[in-house]
């Protein structure tokens, strides 16, 4: 005689919502499908068909399925597929836009641009780096050292406005001798009066290379390092 079943079991409530009164089986559910993400939308929606239509076919005519319960654990089904669904859409998207920023960092390849950074690059006597600075500064310095460490050059550059600003470098030393062309490296401080503000160095240099990551399009500039094509803030 076949089993009399007046409602939804125990164990499609739990395929079907992991968020049941259970919750070690709540924690199992989750941690495999979080982890392994083989149990797709799909798969729990195959298993949910099966699981109620065998429910279904054995079930008391008497004393039916409770339809409210099966009616709302469909439409959780309904939401968990919604949500896969889109997840599978986002990522499609973030990959063609990643794809597509790739593709727009390409054309940065033999530019110049400026991306903050501590170094300069002196060649045939002249060098340029910037700073961005928070607010309106009184006093602005830079100080210029070399691979060893050693002060080359201190700049008083005075009062300079806010945001991003161009300092040019002829090389001259505190010496006033000419630095042999080479990277150097730079800080800078402001202050407004005796309050300081923030000063934040900016590099110039040419880019070589693009390759692609995680966190979207990377520059490879030599004089530099490797920078995210998000940080450009001017192509010269």
């Amino acid at each position: 005689m076949a089993t009399t079943i007046n409602s939804v079991s125990p164990a499609l409530l739990s395929t079907m919502n992991p968020t049941s009164s259970s919750s070690t089986s709540s924690s199992t559910n989750s941690t495999a499908a979080s982890s392994s993400g083989t149990e797709s939308a799909a798969t729990l929606q195959n298993n949910f068909m099966t699981m109620l239509i065998t429910q279904m076919k054995n079930q008391d005519p008497l004393n039916p399925m409770d339809n409210a319960q099966v009616t709302s654990q469909m439409a959780q089904l309904s939401t968990v597929t919604g949500v896969s669904q889109l997840n599978t859409t986002l990522t499609s998207l973030m990959a063609n836009f990643q794809s597509s920023q790739t593709m727009q960092a390409a054309n940065l390849i033999g530019k110049s641009v400026v991306v903050p950074g501590n170094a300069v690059t002196l060649s045939s006597g002249a060098g340029q780096f910037g700073v961005n600075l928070s607010s309106a500064a009184t006093n602005v310095k830079a100080t210029i050292t070399n691979a060893a460490g050693a002060v080359v050059d201190t700049m008083n550059l005075g009062s300079m406005p806010s945001g991003v600003s161009a300092i040019p470098w002829n090389g001259t030393t505190t010496t006033g001798t000419t630095a042999p062309d080479g990277q150097y490296t730079f800080t800078l401080t402001a202050n407004n009066g005796a309050t300081p503000v923030t000063a934040t160095g900016l590099s110039v240099g040419m880019v070589s290379s693009v390759s692609a990551g995680a966190s979207g399009a990377q520059l490879n500039i030599p004089t530099i390092g490797t920078t995210s094509f998000s940080s450009v803030l001017q192509i010269l």
